[in-house]
């Protein structure tokens, strides 16, 4: 029997990226009524490193976690209430308890594809709390499939419903996403997701191989509304099941909607594939760091693409923002002994 495939939401988390963190409940107000029938198995909200990660290194949000949330809570009837945390940025008590009461029924608990055992205190206590939890593999194309499944059974362990691999940095390509995504849903007995970024243009693509490939979550935006490139455009993904015959669930006009009449009044700009976006998807650097690395590039008359490039080569991953700067220093004095900027065709 084919599983039931459950859709995350991620316009109000992922999208805060975009807007620099800047969402206020007007526009959750306006998004999360308006969503709601569509079928969606559950909204996430929050800024976009997750609970308690508003902060000077990773940007500062415009409305605290909790105002966010409740302002959620009361426009969500039938789609559940999701928030994200990373051990680290979040806490149980500070953040998961007050998520809790303000009515968050599902909390994704997110962490570097190798680093699974942080996860564990967060998952079990907010399965001791009664609550849906499912563990995140970040920058997961930074690991073996063997790694990931290994990481992935930890988190099966400790109570996890599912593990969403996520491709922070919009590095995929196709048969990336099919070996891994096989590998845990063949030896699991959990969901698995999948959670696509488009720096190389593959994230509907990509998503639709993940669910092809056993992936029974596919976590994604509305317009694809999210970070760098953006994510796995929701209703784009729900009108290609539909064409190739496959019930999602989902009510495409619905979802159609809500792209054109709301989240384009949430966006400053269009959601593409610019050069930078595109850069961070070859080097395999997480997608956020987009806005840092341009004032960097700009502050120490670097290039942005080399600042990405020398990034993706010292493998830093979300969380390490501090070091944009330390690299962007370091090219500004390579440049300053006239050293050649990268030749990304020698690098590939």
């Amino acid at each position: 029997m084919e599983k039931q495939l459950l859709f995350f939401d991620s316009t109000l988390r992922d999208g805060s990226h975009a807007v620099a963190h800047q969402l206020d409940t007007d526009a959750i107000k306006s998004y999360c009524p308006a969503i709601d029938d569509a079928g969606l198995y559950t909204v996430i909200v929050g800024h976009g490193n997750g609970l308690g990660a508003s902060s000077l290194q990773v940007g500062m949000s415009a409305t605290p976690d909790v105002e966010m949330l409740r302002t959620a809570r009361s426009g969500l009837k039938r789609t559940k209430l999701g928030a994200f945390l990373i051990p680290g940025f979040g806490t149980i008590k500070d953040n998961i308890d007050p998520a809790v009461e303000e009515g968050v029924e599902l909390f994704c608990i997110a962490t570097h594809c190798t680093e699974a055992d942080v996860t564990r205190q967060h998952i079990e206590y907010v399965r001791k709390r009664g609550k849906e939890a499912y563990g995140v593999l970040m920058m997961y194309h930074m690991t073996t499939k063997e790694r990931l499944l290994e990481e992935a059974r930890k988190m099966e362990s400790y109570g996890a419903q599912g593990v969403i691999l996520m491709d922070s940095a919009g590095s995929s390509v196709p048969s990336m996403v099919s070996e891994k995504i096989k590998c845990l849903a063949d030896h699991l007995n959990i969901h698995v997701g999948f959670h696509a970024h488009n720096n190389l243009g593959l994230a509907v693509s990509n998503s639709l191989i993940a669910i092809e490939s056993g992936a029974t979550i596919i976590d994604g935006t509305i317009r694809g509304f999210g970070a760098g490139a953006g994510n796995c455009q929701l209703e784009v993904l729900a009108g290609l099941l539909s064409k190739i015959g496959k019930n999602s669930g989902l009510n495409l006009y619905k979802m159609m909607d809500v792209s054109d009449n709301v989240v384009t009044k949430m966006m400053t700009g269009p959601q593409e594939i610019s050069s930078v976006s595109l850069i961070s998807g070859i080097a395999g650097v997480f997608s956020g760091f987009a806005k840092h690395v341009k004032k960097a590039a700009e502050r120490f008359n670097v290039d942005p693409r080399d600042i990405f490039m020398e990034l993706g080569r010292r493998k830093m991953v979300a969380g390490q923002e501090d070091f944009i700067v330390d690299v962007a220093v370091y090219l500004a004095e390579k440049k300053g002994a006239k050293e050649e900027s990268y030749d990304l065709g020698a690098l590939l």
